[in-house]
């Protein structure tokens, strides 16, 4: 049986991601916004705030670990790029997605944590 390599992976992750967010009511505004400081995975809308969302899958471990304190902090940097690239001035969070075992858990807000 022939590996998936971690890119292909990681959009079937963000596919199933934007199915999950789609279902519980949000809107994908944009998926894998490059900035020099690191990719945003899925930019999504609901009730007025903007989420930007990290996805990480996997199996065998945590998924969640590999948001790493540098991750949050190149993320943050990618953020606030987007929301001057397009003029936003509407409330936003970064939110991670964890995909473990075809589950979903969104967790809101991580840079509150």
């Amino acid at each position: 049986m022939k590996q998936m390599n971690s890119r292909h992976k990681g959009k079937q992750a963000e596919d199933f991601a934007c199915v999950f967010l789609r279902k519980c009511g949000f809107e994908i505004v944009e998926r894998n916004f490059f900035a020099r400081y690191g990719e945003i995975d899925i930019v999504a809308s609901k009730d007025n705030i903007l989420h930007f969302v990290e996805v990480k899958s996997g199996e065998g471990f945590e998924p969640i670990y590999n948001i790493t304190p540098s991750k949050i902090k190149k993320l943050t940097k990618a953020i606030g790029f987007y929301l001057l690239a397009h003029k936003i001035t509407q409330a936003y969070c970064l939110d991670a997605l964890i995909i473990k075992n075809n589950e979903c858990e969104l967790i809101e807000n991580i840079t509150l944590c």
